[in-house]
Parts: structure tokens; C-alpha cells; sequence
């Protein structure tokens, strides 16, 4: 079993949402962490939780080569985290270009590296949900094809099938991830529903839903995002190469979110539907039950989370 103490982790991303998160919490497993960064944000979790001050940062885009080769050999990286990727589904609508550069590059140069440093142990990747494309009112399963059409799903399917490619080839230890929807804490990207709606209720503008409001996700809380990282970093040696899905029992709707947030919280939200989303994919849902026998499961859910989720935003916007 791996042991994170001491251990040279890089989280490509790591001053991100997510990544802020999963670099916390190896932190505090006193492991030596390295993460790349574009930009900062002194407001972000990453900042306000003094994570600067613990780790080492490197100013480097995934997408040069020669850079993050030399980051991952002179800090003698032992696993990665790659989290570094262009997130946002409306973003790639308009700028495809960008979006597939970023998130398939990104990861060709981060196996490359791994491949050419024998020192590197295993590298996890993180995908998406959007890697399977559309699926009829079922939930994905591992075993499902890759078959993203529209940019965003594209730039998953294609990292997904250059990293398995990485194993398959090379035998580089490599474990992919992919999520639904996740939130919590420190998600500064308010074109997502869950930040929205904090933003909606601290500044009392009108929240706009982009889609029909119908289009049905699984929502999953951070911190169990980051369990399941370490989890499958526990147990890299007996599951390289496979790809598991962390999913959750919050399968909603965009207005049954809203329901459940003015509830929680006694708050009237106020919003306004676009319908205005290209190429969304109405329903997304995991099966996660692989990564349940490997002793994972959500344990957090809206009802346990909304209240310290609140109470974060209105500290963010004070």
C-alpha cells in the first residue's frame, strides 16, 4: 500500500478547485507536494487555507513539454495527480480549439514524462463523466465506450484513450477517474449551479439557469472526491490501468437543486431559465459500485453540506 508520508507528489492544477482540496488533504499526510499553477487567485480556498505556504509552486502550462519534464524530474516526483485541464463545457463550445489542445496535450506530456522518469510510481488522471457522451437514461458504467461528440466530451474520451494507451504500450502505471458533477467549498466558477446559487442568494441577482433547467446530474461533495484520490493511490499496485467512477446519491435536476437549497436554507432563490445550452447532455448519471469494492462510498451529501457551503460564500463575499 502506498504511503503518502514523504513521498514527491505533483498535483498538475493543484491551486484549482478540486486540486486544493486533494492538496490539503496530502498536506496532511505530510507528503512533499508540488503543484503547477496559470494564475492565482488570493480569495480562492487555495489561498485563504495558506496552502502556499506548504507547498512548492511551479508556474508552468501542461502544455509545454520541456517544462513540466523538467518539473517532474528535479522535484523526483514519485506519483501525479493531473487535475490541470480547461473545465468548463461552455468555454470549449466556443473555443474547441483551446480546449482540446489544453486538456490532450496536457496529459500526453504528463504520461511522456512519467514514461521517461522511471522514478515515477503512478500517475492518476482525472476525467469526467463527459468522457461517455450521451447515454439514454442509464447509468455509465466503466465498461461503457468512450463516445464524447461535441468539444468538451471529446477533450475527456480522447485523454481517457491516450492514457490507457500509456499502460497498454509502456506499462505505465496509470488509474483514471471520472466524476459527476462536483461542489463544495472554494468552486469560483459561477457558471456552475452550485456557486451560482451562492452567488444568487449573498448578492441577490437573479440566477441564471443556461439550460432547460431539466437536465438531470449527479452531484458530489469534494471531500469525497479527494477520498476516493487517495483511496485508489492506496491501492495503485493491484489497479493499474482500470478507470472507476465516483458517483453519488444526489441524482437531481437544475430546479430540484434550487428546491433543495431554498429548503435547507429558508431562502428564497431567484432565477430565470435561458434554455440557451449547447450541446449539454440531459442525462448524466454513474454507477459506482466497482469503486465501492474497493471500500469507497459518498459520505457526504446536500443535506450534511449546504449549510458550511453557505456560510463559505458569504465569507468569500464579505
Amino acid at each position: 500500500m502506498m504511503n503518502l508520508k514523504n513521498s514527491n507528489i505533483l498535483v498538475t492544477g493543484g491551486t484549482g478547485f478540486v486540486g486544493s482540496h486533494l492538496v490539503e488533504e496530502l498536506v496532511g499526510q505530510d507528503a512533499n507536494v508540488v503543484t503547477t499553477f496559470l494564475t492565482t487567485n488570493p480569495l480562492s480556498y487555495f489561498f485563504t487555507q495558506k496552502l502556499n505556504k506548504k507547498v512548492s509552486m511551479a508556474h508552468i502550462d501542461v502544455c509545454d513539454f520541456d517544462a513540466v519534464f523538467d518539473l517532474i524530474t528535479k522535484s523526483r516526483i514519485d506519483y501525479i495527480f493531473h487535475l490541470a485541464a480547461q473545465p468548463l463545457v461552455e468555454t470549449a463550445f466556443y473555443n474547441p480549439k483551446q480546449t482540446l489542445y489544453t486538456n490532450i496535450i496536457g496529459i500526453i506530456n504528463v504520461l511522456e514524462s512519467a514514461r521517461l522518469f522511471p522514478k515515477v510510481m503512478g500517475v492518476i488522471v482525472a476525467s469526467s463523466d463527459k468522457a461517455y457522451g450521451k447515454l439514454q437514461n442509464k447509468k455509465y458504467l466503466e465498461t461503457d465506450p468512450l463516445k464524447g461528440n461535441h468539444p468538451y466530451e471529446v477533450s475527456k474520451s480522447s485523454a481517457d484513450l491516450i492514457a490507457y494507451s500509456y499502460y497498454k504500450t509502456y506499462n505505465l502505471p496509470v488509474v483514471i477517474t471520472r466524476f459527476g458533477n462536483i461542489y463544495g467549498e472554494g468552486d469560483l466558477n459561477f457558471s456552475r449551479i452550485i456557486p451560482g446559487i451562492m452567488k444568487s442568494l449573498i448578492t441577490h441577482e437573479a440566477l441564471e439557469i443556461r439550460s432547460n433547467g431539466k437536465y438531470i446530474r449527479d452531484y458530489l461533495y469534494v471531500k469525497d472526491v479527494v477520498n476516493g484520490y487517495i483511496l485508489l493511490a492506496q491501492h495503485f499496485e493491484k489497479i493499474k490501468g482500470e478507470a472507476f467512477n465516483f458517483g453519488s446519491t444526489d441524482t437531481l435536476s437544475v430546479l430540484e437543486v434550487i428546491k433543495l437549497f431554498e429548503k435547507k436554507l429558508n431562502k428564497k432563490i431567484s432565477f430565470k431559465v435561458l434554455n440557451t445550452a449547447k450541446n449539454e447532455i440531459p442525462y448524466q448519471s454513474l454507477n459506482y459500485s466497482k469503486i465501492m469494492r474497493l471500500g469507497w462510498k459518498p459520505k457526504h451529501t446536500f443535506n450534511s453540506t449546504i449549510l458550511n457551503i453557505y456560510k463559505w460564500y458569504k465569507k468569500y463575499y464579505s
